[in-house]
């Protein structure tokens, strides 16, 4: 090979060289782009809270003749207060004592479960925690307890995190996160969600914590920090 063609070769293989460094370069800062573009940054932050019950549905009556339904909302508006001290955008599924209207527009039990999915799809946030109150047979048997459904990893990691939060009302409550399959909100909800049964209204001394507004802040505030926690993870 003569010296004209060594050096053309040289300069052939450099400008290649050249190009495909350029290329890694595009490449790099567009996958900087895309991380730390406004897509990721502003990826939805939403917050769904679903009082449960309302309007016709009274839902459990405590053994204190108090109505679930009242106590749902009540925790949920302070909950909704609370996370925008924080900053955090935050939808109610209901603010009044209603049943939301199917699409149908019949407000009936299975019309408002459909409705609260539906708006929970529809916002599409990163997490939709639906506010209740248990009830047992024995009035003996008390305390917080989140349920998640079965096949959802972010909902279980959302409802430990919960449970863990929910200890501040009562550190000596040993119940867990529970796994659920059947619940209609839990199964057909596109989202994390989880459903926190706040106390048991079939227990004297919880169901009149729960209908005092000091302790309904207190537990709005353990809700509130729960959800925080979960985001941050």
């Amino acid at each position: 090979m003569l010296p004209g063609d060594i050096c053309l070769r040289q300069k052939i293989e450099l400008a290649a060289a050249i190009l495909v460094l350029a290329g890694l370069i595009i490449i790099s800062r567009n996958v900087s782009k895309y991380v730390t573009s406004d897509q990721v940054k502003n990826r939805n932050t939403t917050v769904v809270l679903d009082a449960g019950h309302g309007g016709a549905d009274p839902g459990k009556i405590g053994v204190n003749d108090v109505e679930e339904k009242t106590i749902n909302l009540a925790i949920a508006k302070k909950a909704e207060e609370l996370l925008k001290k924080e900053k955090i955008d935050v939808v109610m599924t209901r603010e009044e004592d209603i049943m939301l209207a199917g699409q149908d527009g019949q407000t009936t039990k299975v019309g408002d479960m459909k409705a609260r999915v539906s708006k929970i799809n529809e916002l599409a946030p990163v997490l939709a925690v639906s506010i209740h109150q248990n009830s047992y047979h024995q009035e003996g048997i008390m305390g917080s307890q989140v349920f998640y459904y079965s096949h959802s990893e972010e909902g279980k990691k959302a409802a430990e995190i919960m449970q863990d939060a929910l200890l501040i009302l009562n550190t000596e409550n040993n119940r867990k996160a529970k796994a659920n399959d059947t619940y209609y909100l839990l199964k057909r909800t596109e989202v994390p969600t989880i459903i926190v049964e706040c106390g048991f209204l079939s227990n004297w001394e919880e169901a009149e914590l729960l209908r005092d507004e000091e302790y309904q802040e207190k537990v709005a505030e353990a809700i509130v920090s729960g959800i925080k926690a979960y985001m941050e993870k």
